[in-house]
């Protein structure tokens, strides 16, 4: 691998290609391998109403149900310069399913400090993040913009991971404690308003390899769930409503395998 080029560059450029010249694959599994079983409870906090709900929003819904649907409606009709509806809506609707509790926050165009190749200092920019009050990184997400410019938005949310395990053991030393030798992050990636999960192990050897631009003698192995909506359209997403139900039982199955990533974060 002595031939592949690595260079200092942010967290939003990075492509396929980066991924290979750090031994980073990224494999696809089922719901039930991804979480451990087959996805199947909408969370409590959602409305009934919002399941069969249309686009755009009828006047006979709750103001909250309506206030959703309205951000649900704007993000499926972005254009190029408008992608932050989409973020928008993602923030609402991680808020209402429990992402957001007390002494965390979801934050917007989060800069993550990326150290690469020496101590040329980068940054990774994540749409959106969510924050535990001590500073630690515990969620990105990245939304695709394939459509309107190159940007790889796997790669991308792969480089923000790494950048939070750095970012969080930094902090760590700050508050008197031990660095972690590795954390899973939990990640999201958008393709207009439909996920897809991933959880993406980073350990100290794959962080100090990119520090000093070398290839790393372990290979990283990312997993990813696909939600594919049956239509096999791939930008259709919460719009549909036939699709948002099955959507909904898999941010829920999320937040609970997330959760039981963080607990070995959050002090």
């Amino acid at each position: 691998m002595a031939n592949i080029i690595r260079s200092a560059k942010s967290g939003s450029d990075w492509t396929s290609n980066d991924l290979t010249a750090y031994n980073i694959v990224i494999h696809r599994q089922s719901s039930a391998t991804f979480f451990g079983y087959k996805p199947n409870t909408v969370p409590d906090a959602i409305d009934p109403a919002f399941l069969t709900a249309t686009v755009p929003p009828q006047e006979n819904l709750s103001d909250d149900t309506y206030r959703l649907m309205q951000y649900l409606d704007l993000a499926t009709r972005t254009n190029s310069g408008q992608e932050p509806a989409i973020h928008d809506f993602a923030r609402e609707l991680l808020r209402l399913l429990g992402f957001e509790e007390r002494g965390t926050i979801l934050r917007s165009r989060y800069n993550i400090p990326f150290m690469i190749c020496g101590d040329d200092r980068r940054s990774a920019q994540a749409d959106i993040c969510l924050l535990h009050v001590t500073s630690t990184i515990l969620l990105v997400i990245q939304e695709d913009k394939t459509v309107i410019s190159a940007k790889d938005p796997e790669a991308q949310v792969i480089a923000e991971a790494i950048a939070a395990f750095q970012y969080n053991n930094a902090a760590r030393v700050r508050n008197g404690l031990d660095r972690l030798d590795s954390m899973t992050i939990p990640a999201i990636t958008m393709i207009g308003t439909r996920p897809i999960f991933y959880k993406i192990p980073v350990t100290q050897e794959l962080s100090d390899a990119i520090a000093m631009a070398q290839y790393p003698v372990s290979k990283t192995e990312v997993v990813k769930c696909v939600v594919a909506p049956t239509s096999r359209r791939l930008h259709e997403g919460m719009e549909v409503p036939e699709f948002r139900r099955e959507i909904l039982q898999h941010y829920e199955a999320f937040r609970r395998m997330a959760k039981e990533c963080w607990e070995r974060l959050v002090v």
